[in-house]
């Protein structure tokens, strides 16, 4: 296959649905992981402090739930700032096309001549792009804003407690299912095993390196399972 044929058949799609796939993907990874995080710290500490199935799987659910409801409620609060956000900046972009419509084409073009384009052809494309769909044209050059694709606050809340209790309910079943002696290494090899799985998902998402993501998210996990495992522990045997 010659130099030319390569170029022609190497095609790297860039459209903006496919990102927003990968970063509602991170977004679910990570929640997940937080879920994973969290409730293992949770569930492996109080395992450290009594011997109760009763307690460790309430401190478990009640862990979840609490969890669950504050990524919601979190994602929703952000998701709906940055919407009101990229509304009042689109109706301030529609204010200045209706009142100034001179000045935003010239803002236009001098936004395409700064990507590399020459003065006429920058001035050609703002120009066509503008005869086209005016408001489409410069919400996309000058806010980066798709009008039609504002992320829902409560799909997003929705999407961040299902991940969450995704990932949670791994440390609660490996906590709860094994015998009393085996709770915690259970646990701790379901822990790390679903922490794997969720670092090389994210890293493989944002093309970063694997093995360190693993490392950094796993080595995080055991950390918190250790720490509260430890303060458990010490509340057991001090009888607290």
């Amino acid at each position: 296959m010659n130099k030319e044929n390569e170029k022609t058949t190497h095609i790297e799609p860039h459209d903006s649905g496919h990102v927003s796939k990968l970063n509602w993907l991170r977004a679910a990874v990570l929640g997940a992981n937080d879920g994973i995080v969290s409730i293992a710290g949770l569930v492996v500490g109080v395992a450290g402090a009594t011997n109760s199935i009763s307690i460790i799987l309430t401190a478990g659910v009640a862990g979840i739930i609490a969890g669950a409801i504050s990524m919601a409620a979190g994602e929703y609060v952000s998701v709906s700032s940055s919407r009101d956000t990229e509304k009042a900046l689109l109706e301030k972009e529609k204010w200045e096309l209706k009142n100034f419509p001179k000045e935003e084409m010239e803002e236009l073009a001098q936004i395409y001549e700064k990507k590399g384009l020459s003065r006429i052809t920058a001035k050609k494309v703002a120009e066509e792009l503008t005869r086209h769909d005016p408001f489409i044209a410069h919400f996309d050059a000058e806010l980066r804003i798709d009008p039609n694709n504002l992320t829902n606050p409560w799909h997003a809340a929705f999407a961040s407690a299902l991940s969450f209790l995704t990932g949670a309910i791994i440390p609660l079943v490996a906590i709860v299912l094994p015998p009393e002696s085996l709770r915690i290494p259970f646990a701790f090899i379901a822990v790390i095993v679903a922490l794997t799985l969720t670092g090389t998902i994210s890293a493989k998402v944002g093309g970063a390196n694997v093995l360190r993501a693993v490392v950094r998210v796993v080595g995080g996990g055991i950390l918190a399972m250790v720490v509260t495992y430890g303060i458990g522990r010490l509340f057991g045997v001090a009888g607290i």
